[in-house]
């Protein structure tokens, strides 16, 4: 089987970073027996993907045959179709007319003068019957890269084969460079036409900034500050080649850039993006200057920057490709960032500095002149560093404490050693900001170099709390940290309560004792109300109502009000560990689901007012969890997605993330992607030894298998969060709702018992704490327990009550379950008669809330009534007595003939729980196969 120019093994699919949906479409397109055109800019992705592409599909194919053009040699005539043909030429040669082996012999070897003009129709047939006689023996792959350089007799004769192949086997692999989504219906278009008719393009568009991050992990660049990834995305305009590049700039350059200073644009990528400069004019090239080092550039500011003749000198800029036309204003824009950034970096420091004093005084708005004063000077200036420290106040005000960071560490540089506030003070705020704005890395490495420096105590214990701050979850790889924080902090009770307050989080988040962790709290709030500090101590009351309120103590509601009283710190009220966060926990866990929805509402609001990243990330998955409850599972997968790809894109709160995304994906979205979601949840919080969020994330995956129909596996996760939060002193069962869901799996298993032991502990709880929704679910679950009985009538009852409950508390989807459990008793009373009918309110209620994997399960029970009820099962023999009420079920199945595959759609449970039951059965009876399960039911031995 031939592969001509075959590509290595190990060229795989999933390394394509962030082009899941374009590799999707051209590989459904290809499995078709299409062809495809790939598209875009230079540096794109094009032959990543169409190498990527080629290697997969060269295993199905008889030949593949491949051409790469090159600018260089366009000029040379039939050089891509030498590439194409030449290796096969001698196979098919015997099988073209003479007059058409002749002019292609002499077209691919030279050894005759063919041209396009003489020998035009001889060529172009030629051309095709070879690719029809490959194609006799097999399907053939013509992978084409850089199709804009094809020599333009090979691109006719491959365009004159292409438009006629009809259903002979032969698809087409192509890549083409075009300069924009602007110009998808004038760029390509020549290069669509030359392509069979059933040709898709597939246009590949920058990445975003957390498949760049991923990418620059993937090639060895890790480790780089999110503030620095997300420079190089804006930068490289998500173009893969232009952020590799910066990434290997930075890497090989001694020491990063200072806030404000550009990226180092690599000598490759300047000659790239500024050949077209040599074009222009000395005073064209100085007003592109002024425009790139301006945030916001327009005409006007250019003339106010001392630029008198912008307009003609950015015409002629547009005209040779270095600027865009903006159709929504008069702002000067860069064809590509990348063009700005390496202009900026090719000029003389004198010629920047020079930019930025005309700008500091042509911008109108006071944050750009400050910026622009500062990057103008030179050495320390009090004035300059007041003028910035301003402008850092006025950004965190407007919502931007990313740019108030960066002005921060501005004014930290330009901040003389004795000043009052000190350069270190004032990079200590800069890096409190970038914890604000979710740049933890930038933060932690400004607080590291602070205490290379200071003695001074409270500078000290503020870096040490960003470095607390900035290990997130993970706060278990600082531990070292603390004994140092408060030997440092001494006796003053301000800096001990800060200190105390990180222990508290310690203690929950490292060692999973709620107990520990409150009374830390409650320490850190006495420390800070002595010595004044009202911002720490709210925080500190926060986190004691928080865990009072998962511990299910009944302080709880007085800690919140203290908590919320006068004065406050707006920053800290809005806070997600703060005082509104704790109170939006307690409403839920207290089924005030309107209310709860309210409260979270405004804080997700006021939060992305003030640009506080992690605090939105956590606020979207609350309200995300509102919606659940609430039966809105459209609205809670919505929410979850958006939470986990900001998470994701900040690298903050990615576990919790993937933990509700979970839930929600198995409420209304892909039981398997839940599954997948919450494995990934675990394992973060296993990573990072967070013991309160592993808890919860392995109820995210219990309860995801529980959908999927494992009930074993329900089983085993469930039952590790029972072990973790009575270890962790949780008592609330309001916190994770995951009681009920392990019941129902036991009643799945055949271990009713247990179940009801999980139900009877459970519901003390929620009866001294008033938990309704938790005690209605309790009862939906005790059902099944009793109708696992015998006791169906009871079952019956207990049921509907529970449906009833829950839908006068407002969840939806647990109303939706009930109903469910309540159509399967009915059913399996009535039989088949009664099936359709009896599911369809389950039907409704699971539609009414967008929940689809439900009503897939629905579906499933449905179409398993139809097929009719399962004949009466035979008396068990005397040697399955001793089996579990699951193991006697399958068991009797078995004997009827079922396979495993029925068997698991009548019991409503996963094809593996049976193959687990049946290891089971086959261990307990000391038997080896299926055959001996059928001959016990006979009365007979096994063999």
């Amino acid at each position: 089987m031939r592969r001509d120019f075959a590509e290595s093994g190990g060229c795989r699919s999933d390394l394509v970073i962030g082009r899941e949906e374009s590799f999707g479409a051209a590989r459904e397109q290809l499995a078709r027996g299409g062809s495809v055109l790939l598209h875009g800019p230079a540096g794109i992705g094009k032959s990543t993907v169409l190498r990527t592409l080629a290697a997969e599909y060269a295993r199905t194919a008889h030949t593949v045959l491949r051409c790469s053009a090159t600018e260089s040699e366009s000029h040379l005539p039939f050089l891509a179709l030498a590439d194409l043909l030449g290796l096969v030429l001698e196979d098919v040669s015997d099988r073209l007319p003479a007059a058409q082996r002749t002019a292609l012999e002499s077209a691919l070897t030279g050894r005759g003068e063919s041209t396009l003009q003489r020998d035009g129709l001889a060529l172009r047939l030629a051309v095709l019957s070879a690719l029809r006689a490959l194609a006799a023996e097999g399907p053939v792959l013509v992978v084409a890269d850089d199709l804009q350089w094809l020599d333009p007799a090979s691109a006719e004769l491959l365009g004159f084969a292409a438009r006629r192949l009809g259903d002979i086997p032969v698809r087409l692999l192509c890549a083409v460079r075009t300069e924009g989504p602007e110009t998808e219906g004038a760029a390509y278009d020549r290069h669509l036409r030359a392509s069979p008719p059933d040709t898709r393009a597939v246009r590949l568009g920058p990445l975003t900034r957390a498949q760049v991050s991923t990418l620059l992990d993937e090639r060895g660049y890790a480790g780089l500050p999110r503030s620095t990834v997300r420079d190089i995305h804006r930068t490289s305009g998500g173009n893969p080649l232009f952020a590799l590049e910066l990434g290997r700039a930075l890497a090989e350059s001694p020491t990063p850039p200072r806030p404000g200073e550009p990226l180092p644009v690599p000598t490759s990528l300047r000659a790239l993006v500024l050949s077209r400069l040599e074009m222009l004019s000395d005073e064209a090239r100085r007003t592109l200057l002024v425009a790139s080092a301006g945030a916001r550039p327009t005409p006007a500011l250019l003339h106010a920057a001392g630029r008198e003749n912008a307009e003609a000198e950015t015409a002629q800029a547009a005209t040779l490709g270095l600027l865009a036309t903006d159709p929504e204003g008069p702002t000067v824009r860069f064809a590509h960032p990348l063009i700005s950034a390496a202009l900026y970096a090719e000029a003389p420091a004198p010629e920047r500095r020079a930019a930025h004093a005309a700008l500091s005084t042509a911008a109108s708005d006071p944050i750009e002149r400050a910026r622009h004063l500062a990057l103008a000077t030179t050495g320390t200036d009090p004035e300059v560093a007041a003028r910035l420290a301003e402008a850092a106040a006025l950004s965190r005000d407007r919502g931007a404490p990313s740019v108030a960071a960066s002005l921060g560490l501005l004014a930290a540089r330009h901040t003389p050693a004795d000043s009052a506030p000190g350069p270190d003070e004032r990079r200590l705020t800069a890096a409190e900001d970038a914890i604000t704005a979710g740049e933890p890395d930038l933060a932690r490495d400004i607080a590291r170099e602070v205490l290379t420096r200071t003695g001074v105590p409270g500078e000290r214990v503020r870096a040490w709390m960003v470095v607390i701050e900035a290990a997130g979850q993970a706060i278990g790889e600082v531990d070292a940290v603390f004994p140092q924080a408060l030997a440092d902090a001494g006796d003053d009770p301000r800096l001990l309560a800060l200190v105390h307050y990180q222990l508290a989080w310690r203690s929950l988040v490292v060692q999973g004792d709620f107990a520990q962790g409150r009374e830390e709290a409650a320490h850190a709030a006495r420390l800070a109300a002595r010595a004044g500090d009202r911002r720490t101590e709210v925080l500190a009351l926060a986190f004691q109502a928080q865990a009072e309120t998962l511990m299910g103590h009944p302080g709880a509601p007085a800690t919140i009000r203290r908590a919320l009283e006068e004065p406050q710190d707006p920053r800290v009220a809005c806070h997600h560990n703060g005082a509104g966060s704790s109170r939006f926990r307690w409403l839920v866990m207290s089924d005030r689901l309107g209310e709860a929805r309210t409260t979270v509402t405004a804080l997700l609001r006021e939060v992305r007012r003030r640009g506080m990243a992690e605090s939105e990330v956590h606020y979207l998955r609350f309200l995300a969890e509102t919606e659940l409850h609430s039966g809105h599972c459209g609205r809670a997968l919505e929410l979850s997605r958006e939470s986990l790809t900001l998470a994701r894109d900040a690298g903050i709160g990615e576990g919790a993330g993937a933990m509700q995304a979970a839930l929600a994906e198995a409420a209304g979205g892909d039981v398997e992607r839940a599954l997948a979601l919450a494995r990934e949840a675990v394992r973060r919080a296993e990573e990072d030894g967070d013991a309160v969020y592993l808890s919860r994330a392995l109820a995210a995956l219990g309860h995801a298998s529980l959908a999927a129909g494992d009930a074993g596996a329900a089983v085993r996760a469930l039952r590790r969060v029972r072990e973790l939060e009575a270890g962790a002193g949780i008592t609330d069962p309001a916190r994770g709702r995951w009681q009920g869901d392990l019941a129902e799996a036991l009643v799945r298993t055949g271990e009713p018992a247990e179940a009801q032991d999980v139900i009877e502990v459970t519901r003390a709880h929620a009866l001294r704490l008033g938990r309704e929704s938790v005690l209605a679910v309790l009862d939906r679950a005790e059902a099944q327990v009793r109708a696992a009985r015998g006791e169906h009538r009871a079952a019956v009852t207990r049921l509907a009550s529970a449906r009833e409950r829950l839908a006068g508390l407002g969840y939806g989807l647990e109303e939706a379950r009930a109903a469910f459990a309540l159509a399967a008793l009915h059913t399996g009373r009535q039989g088949r008669a009664a099936g359709p009918a009896s599911y369809d309110e389950a039907a409704r209620l699971f539609r009414r809330c967008r929940a689809l994997p439900w009503l897939r399960q629905v579906e499933a029970a449905v179409a398993a009534q139809a097929a009719g009820p399962p004949p009466a099962p035979p008396a068990v023999p005397d040697a399955l007595a001793g089996l579990a009420s699951m193991e006697r079920q399958v068991a009797a199945l078995v004997m009827e003939g079922a396979t495993n595959r029925e068997i698991a759609a009548r019991l409503f449970v996963s094809v593996k729980t049976v193959e687990a039951t049946l290891t089971r059965v086959y261990r307990k009876l000391g038997i080896r196969s299926r055959v001996d399960i059928v001959r016990l039911a006979a009365g007979r031995r096994p063999d």
